[in-house]
C-alpha cells in the first residue's frame, strides 16, 4: 500500500502526490495515536482490577466506553483524510 503512495508522489501532478503523501501521514499518525490511547486505557484497566478486583464490573463499561471514543476519532480521521483527498 505504501508504494501505491510512492506511484502517486512521482507522478506528474504535484497536488495528487502532496494530497497522497497528506493522506498517507494523516492515516498513520491516527493509527499511531489509537495504539497509544488503546495501550493505556487497557493498561489502566489491568492495574486497576488488580489493585481492587471487586471494582471489576464497573470499571469494564467505563473501558469500553473508552475505547469507542478513541476508535471512533480514528474513523473520523480516516473518513476526513479519504474525504480531503477525493474533494480537494
Amino acid at each position: 500500500m505504501l508504494s501505491s503512495f510512492f506511484f502517486l508522489a512521482a507522478a506528474e501532478d504535484g497536488a495528487d502526490a502532496g494530497k497522497a503523501i497528506a493522506l498517507a501521514l494523516g492515516i498513520g499518525l491516527g493509527a499511531l495515536g489509537a495504539g497509544v490511547g488503546l495501550g493505556n486505557i487497557f493498561g489502566s484497566m489491568i492495574q486497576a482490577v488488580a489493585r481492587q478486583p471487586e471494582l471489576r464490573g464497573e470499571l469494564t463499561g467505563i473501558q469500553w466506553l473508552g475505547f469507542a471514543l478513541v476508535e471512533a476519532v480514528v474513523f473520523y480521521g480516516l473518513i476526513g483524510g479519504l474525504l480531503a483527498f477525493v474533494l480537494i
